[in-house]
Order: structure tokens, then C-alpha cells, then sequence
């Protein structure tokens, strides 16, 4: 099978509710009409001024064109004219950016209240799982509604999380976490691609999301089997790594505790401090000895080749889980 031929398949399937492909996606999220208006704004006026410019070269091009016994004039600058063909492309550049960065910083600020997904991307599939436990793999179910939070990473090499009808694309990198967030607004059944080539079966790369009424979604959870949620197969990794020997409340223990460090500031044994959260979790347990906490030793092994990207996504939701504990007052 010509590997094109899947994603083109893909992209000539209608969409739910629709007698024909579409030319454009449908709109179903609450970022999609903002990110449309701007789309549409940067079409206008690339066709406005590519209009202008033909229509301007034709005519110039049919009125100075060489003529017999005509010879060429000298033409006088026009400062009026030059201010306005330099202060009407800056205001629209203007209004461009200021435009676009409102649309930006809407897309990428995550709301407080966002149910978040851990998604995982390996050739050639997305690997979802939900904070109740369920797993998907090329499937992604969530209530309309609802902000989703997608905390994404790859387990080989560069994908791009690609939903188009919820207008959000961004590149999932391995060794870092990527987050994108959405709020479906109509339920359906929706397109999901890798936008980053990837491999020679990137084409088939390609899933569905399934944007449902709250109470559908419910009782599709329901339905579904459930396995361990995130932080209870992170709490199991966590004893069965060992690393509760080293990391507890107990005097002398040869690692700091973990209990309510989630967000805040971690002083450094060499100077300066780092924010605990799933970038430094990570680095910590490949690479131990990159960021020393002060006042420990670098005892810890490396857990490289030991740890998978799921795994350790559960970890991470362990120790964002962990309170601190009462009566405690200062952390390391």
C-alpha cells in the first residue's frame, strides 16, 4: 500500500454531518473562530495588495510602455506618497502582531480548571491515557465542554500533535514536554494527524477524536476498562524502583524528601535554584547528578533505559500528587 495513500484517504473523509469533503475543517472549539478571524484578516489583505500591486504593474506597464518619438522623464519624489506607503504597511504589521500575539498567548495559557491527558508519541501512533486510567492509542475521548490539558512527549523522534478542527498543532520532541490545550464545543467525531514527518509510515499516523456530550462521556468511561490511574502505577514504580529508601521523612535520608516540593523553587548545590516540575522530575532520574539538591550528596543512579516515557509520566503524576506534610515548614 502506497503509504500517501492512507493520509489522503484521511484528509478526503467527510467530516460528521457533511455531504461533501469540506475545503476547510470544521470550527468546534472555543480557540478556533479567534484563530479563523485572523486567518481570514491575513487572506484579505495578502489578496488586496497582491491585487493592487498586478493591477498597478499592468497599468504603469500599458501607460510609460516605449513609444516612438516619446522619451522617458524624469519623475520628482513624493514625500506624501512616501509617508503613506510607509506608515499604512506598518500600521497593518501592527495590527498583525498585537493581533496575533493576543491569539498566542490565548492558546498557549493553559485554564486552572483543564482535566489533563498524558499523550505519548512512538512510531507510528498516539498513545493517550486518561487521569481515570484508561489508555487509548489513535483515539482520544473527551467531554465537550471541558478544557483539555495534553502533556505530550516522544518516545524516538519529532511528531506534531495536529487536531484541525480545534485549530491547536504543536511539535512533540523526545526529551521534553510539550502541553497544548483545547475546549471542544460541539461533539463529533474529528480528524487527528501527525503534522511532522516522521518515518515512512508518518502518513499512517492518524487517529480520531471523539468529542462527546458530558454524559456520554461518562458513561463511556464507565464502559471502558480501567486500569491503574497515573499516580497509582507511579506510586507502585516508585516503591518498586526503591526509591522511597533514599527520598522519605526520615532523619539522615540520603535524598530530599519529595512531599509537597510540586511547583515550587528547589535550591541547587551549586548556587542558584530550579523549579520542581515534570521537566526537572525527568532530567533528575535519567541525569541525577545535572541538578544537585543542596545539602545532599550525588548518591542517585542513573534509571536511563530503565524508565519508559510512560512510566515515567506516571511518576511525574505520583510526585504531583504528593502533599506536603503537616507541620512542615521549611523545604529543601
Amino acid at each position: 500500500m502506497n503509504p500517501l495513500s492512507g493520509f489522503f484517504a484521511a484528509a478526503l473523509q467527510t467530516y460528521p454531518g457533511s455531504g461533501t469533503a469540506p475545503l476547510f475543517p470544521p470550527s468546534a472549539s472555543t480557540i478556533s473562530g479567534e484563530v479563523d478571524a485572523l486567518y481570514w484578516f491575513l487572506i484579505g489583505v495578502s489578496v488586496f495588495f497582491s491585487a493592487l500591486i498586478c493591477a498597478l504593474v499592468i497599468g504603469f506597464s500599458v501607460r510609460f510602455r516605449r513609444r516612438p518619438g516619446v522619451h522617458a522623464t524624469p519623475i520628482e519624489g513624493s514625500l506624501p506618497l512616501e509617508l503613506l506607503w510607509t506608515i499604512v504597511p506598518l500600521g497593518i504589521a501592527m495590527v498583525i502582531f498585537i493581533w496575533g500575539a493576543k491569539v498566542y498567548f490565548r492558546t498557549v495559557k493553559v485554564p486552572s480548571n483543564a482535566m489533563q491527558i498524558d499523550v505519548t508519541g512512538k512510531q507510528w501512533m498516539w498513545k493517550a491515557q486518561h487521569p481515570t486510567g484508561q489508555r487509548e492509542i489513535n483515539d482520544l475521548h473527551v467531554p465537550v465542554g471541558v478544557p483539555i490539558k495534553l502533556r505530550m512527549i516522544s518516545e524516538d523522534v519529532i511528531h506534531s500533535y495536529f487536531i484541525p478542527a480545534f485549530r491547536i498543532k504543536r511539535d512533540v520532541v523526545p526529551g521534553r514536554y510539550s502541553t497544548a490545550w483545547f475546549e471542544a464545543t460541539e461533539p463529533g467525531e474529528y480528524h487527528l494527524f501527525c503534522a511532522e514527518y516522521c518515518g515512512t509510515k508518518h502518513s499512517q499516523m492518524i487517529g480520531r477524536v471523539y468529542a462527546l456530550d458530558p454524559v456520554d462521556y461518562q458513561r463511556w468511561l464507565s464502559g471502558t476498562v480501567a486500569g491503574e490511574t497515573p499516580k497509582q502505577a507511579g506510586e507502585k514504580l516508585f516503591a518498586s524502583l526503591r526509591c522511597d529508601t533514599c527520598h522519605n521523612t526520615q532523619s539522615g535520608a540520603r535524598g530530599p524528601d519529595l512531599a509537597g516540593l510540586w511547583g515550587s523553587e528547589v535550591a541547587l548545590r551549586s548556587g542558584g535554584s530550579v523549579r520542581f516540575d515534570a521537566d526537572y522530575v525527568r532530567e533528575s532520574i535519567l541525569n541525577p547528578a545535572a541538578k544537585i539538591v543542596k545539602g545532599y550528596e550525588p548518591l542517585m543512579p542513573s534509571y536511563s533505559g530503565q524508565v519508559s516515557e510512560e512510566q515515567m509520566l506516571a511518576l511525574i503524576a505520583y510526585l504531583e500528587s504528593l502533599s506536603a506534610p503537616q507541620g512542615a515548614k521549611d523545604r529543601p
